[in-house]
């Protein structure tokens, strides 16, 4: 089931960073960008909870 949260942490962080990136101001661009790489991680970590099931 961690697997699951995560991927949509994940989606959810992945999504408002490319969103943020769109953004006139230069801080918060940098913000989607840091935030998008978080996304893509959880969405990473959430693939081998799952590929690997309970055992981790």
């Amino acid at each position: 089931m961690g697997e699951m949260i995560d991927k949509a942490k994940g989606a959810a962080n992945d999504a408002m960073g490319k969103a943020k990136q769109h953004s006139d101001n230069s801080n918060t661009r940098d913000e989607g960008t840091a935030q998008q790489a978080k996304g893509k991680l959880q969405k990473a970590k959430g693939a081998v909870e799952g590929a690997l099931g309970n055992d981790i």
